[in-house]
């Protein structure tokens, strides 16, 4: 007969292990101490096995019997049960220590070896504040989009989208390492767009002055009464409107000012191939005060508490806050209006666009292409060292003058 609750309430402990069978090699084991056990018995290959159940009354008859039913189950199809769940109780203690923080400081010290000191230490910084305390302490194999989804829609409710958008590319990344290790999967970010999840905004330029501006700031620039590293690299970065990144990072190994030429290595280069900036007259003589200024250690800009790193992104900026430009001109603005300007004097597009290291290059190609049309570059950088030296003494040339020596070189 099987077994009820009303019996199984009733039945006390004897001197010796009590079985009272359910039916189908279930029983319930009623041992001297009074505890209440419950055991399967079932045949594999052979061999007589013993599967344990849980207690009685943590495990009810109804959930013993749906154990043995799930277990048969597996039996049937030829598994042994007890080994199924010995195997399921080391994936998932595998799955707790392969939590998503564990996989993703792996994913970092594997991928921050080809990065700036600087991005890999900001993109550790978004981890710890943003992504760890959301998902770092879940299994990598068991976190699903909606997790994800939850995650960046908090970020971006303090008015921080870009941020936000961040943190579910980087989220990506690891996952995509986690399941090249075999420790996941699948991708649970690939099923989600920042766009399907985050509010959209407008697209805008970063802020920069109008051209018709440039003098006033160029003077305020040589008036500049901060650091004088300060005041050189923003002279510098409007002598050769390179990224703030490519600037602030720069190294003295990079320069051969006997050449007249600042060679940027793939690796600090947006697009990742190198990128040649022929240095005017004036960038020389800039570089040559610095190295007075500053010495010639490893980084043309060191900073100010950490000599290993270079000055932080906002010092100019804050620099150009200071002199009154505050969200009218930012260190990328030097790019926009060296740009216009220069279309305007009637500089060749592409040339303007390569030094501008806008076009991407593949991957045969970049080990030359970066030195495409790099003498009439080193006249119209030579050129706009020229031009800004006017702006500065108020002499302003034409911009037909300009197209005039622009057009003898052609």
């Amino acid at each position: 007969m099987s077994l009820t609750d009303t019996a199984i309430k009733k039945a006390k402990p004897s001197d010796k292990p009590v079985k009272l069978s359910d039916g189908k090699g279930l029983y319930l084991l009623v041992n001297p101490v009074g505890s209440k056990l419950w055991r399967w018995k079932y045949r594999f290959l052979g061999k007589e096995k013993v599967m344990s159940l849980g207690a009685y009354p943590d495990v009810s008859l109804a959930q013993a019997r749906d154990g043995m039913g799930a277990a048969r189950k597996l039996l049937a199809s030829g598994t042994d049960p007890m080994a199924q769940r010995a195997t399921d109780k080391i994936t998932k203690r595998a799955s707790a220590e392969n939590s998503f923080q564990s996989v993703a400081l792996l994913w970092w010290e594997h991928w921050h070896g080809a990065k700036s000191a600087r991005h890999a230490d900001d993109v550790m910084r978004r981890l710890k504040a943003d992504v760890f305390p959301a998902i770092g302490a879940r299994p990598v194999s068991e976190i699903q989009a909606h997790e994800l989804v939850a995650m960046v829609q908090t970020i971006s409710k303090r008015g921080a989208l870009d941020i936000a958008k961040r943190a579910l590319q980087t989220s990506g990344q690891v996952f995509r390492y986690a399941v090249a290790h075999g420790l996941a999967q699948r991708n649970p970010a690939s099923d989600i767009k920042p766009s399907d999840v985050l509010a959209s905004r407008k697209a805008g330029n970063y802020a920069r002055i109008s051209a018709k501006e440039l003098p006033e700031l160029l003077r305020h620039i040589e008036g500049y009464a901060g650091a004088a590293v300060t005041r050189l690299a923003m002279k510098l970065m409007a002598l050769t409107f390179v990224r703030t990144s490519e600037l602030i990072g720069a190294r003295w190994a990079e320069f051969d000012l006997e050449a007249r030429r600042w060679d940027i290595p793939a690796s600090r280069m947006k697009m990742k191939t190198p990128h040649i900036v022929p240095l005017s007259t004036q960038a020389v003589d800039v570089l040559k005060t610095l190295q007075l200024v500053s010495g010639r250690g490893t980084l043309l800009f060191p900073g100010e508490r950490d000599h290993e790193k270079s000055m932080s992104n906002n010092t100019i900026l804050g620099a150009l806050d200071r002199m009154g430009y505050k969200g009218r001109m930012t260190g990328h603005g030097f790019r926009g209006v060296a740009s216009t300007s220069l279309h305007e004097m009637g500089f060749d597009h592409a040339h303007i666009e390569l030094q501008l290291a806008h076009q991407e290059r593949d991957e045969v190609s970049a080990a030359y292409n970066h030195a495409t049309y790099l003498k009439q570059r080193t006249k119209m950088m030579q050129d706009w060292a020229d031009y800004l030296d006017s702006c500065t003494t108020g002499k302003v040339l034409a911009v037909q003058q300009r197209k005039a020596a622009v057009t003898s070189v052609a």
